[in-house]
């Protein structure tokens, strides 16, 4: 099995303990009964998606975050344009508790990061406060896929759609996907390459909102990711190892703006 299908394997197992004790037709009302979802603005300058990870499969632990609310305001202070909240618990520790704290700390959009793969976990997502949500075409058959980007969309979510290659960023442009994210994690030895990112920046569908994810250490990959074409990074483990999470997003949000700029002129 790869590592993505042992992921989502725990990912299925978990679900279904959460299912059984609160079921569809409850978290469906729930999500219902939410305040609306926040909207993403896909047309605002470069900015950062700053994460609240305490651990990684490749990694393993990163940081304890006792208070991932406290971090996000942090963030948030710092101008991240959203903040994306890792909620699976075996490989990255995380939980809908932090998702929670986090939707009640700020109110910039905040990301569901998961392995998103059953209806139930979209009005979980909606249920708990988020406005966007991860669809990996990598874990999912283009019907799943399809259905699942409708559903975020119905329950007026953003969906940012993850691709690895050129056949998956054609899935995606095919779906139409406004927010799409290059990810140079190779999901089957889990190393990174961000040299990945500028050959298939070239491949992404004009007008799409493209999203760099995995690999920035610091400044010089935001560069080299805003002068590939980013619009946006995500950034997780050098926020919260990097001791500074605050004057990172500024940095990293002022010297993406810069990048951006000098392309353009």
């Amino acid at each position: 099995m790869t590592v993505l299908g042992d992921i989502v394997s725990g990912v299925r197992e978990d679900l279904q303990a959460r299912r059984s004790e609160v079921p569809l037709s409850e978290i469906t009302a729930r999500a219902a009964a939410a305040e609306p979802a926040r909207p993403f603005d896909l047309s605002a300058d470069f900015g950062v998606i700053a994460e609240v990870k305490r651990k990684s499969p490749s990694r393993g632990d990163l940081a304890q975050i006792p208070d991932p609310g406290t971090l996000a305001g942090l963030y948030a202070a710092g101008g991240a344009r959203a903040i994306s909240v890792l909620t699976e618990a075996r490989r990255f520790n995380g939980s809908l508790a932090d998702l929670d704290s986090v939707r009640a700390a700020v109110d910039i959009p905040v990301l569901r990061k998961d392995f998103m793969v059953d209806e139930y976990q979209f009005h979980e997502a909606r249920a708990h406060g988020a406005d966007i949500v991860l669809l990996i075409v990598a874990a999912l058959d283009p019907a799943q896929l399809r259905d699942f980007h409708a559903l975020a969309t119905e329950l007026g979510m953003a969906a940012l759609v993850e691709t690895h290659n050129r056949e998956e960023l054609e899935i995606a442009a095919d779906l139409g996907a406004e927010l799409i994210g290059v990810n140079t994690r190779n999901l089957k030895d889990l190393s990174v390459d961000s040299d990945r990112f500028a050959p298939l920046a070239e491949l992404a569908p004009a007008g799409c909102t493209l999203v760099a994810e995995s690999g920035v250490a610091g400044g010089a990959e935001v560069s080299k990711y805003a002068d590939a074409g980013a619009d946006l990074v995500l950034v997780g483990e050098a926020l919260v190892t990097g001791g500074r999470p605050q004057a990172a997003v500024e940095e990293y949000t002022a010297l993406g703006r810069e990048r951006r700029s000098l392309s353009a002129s």
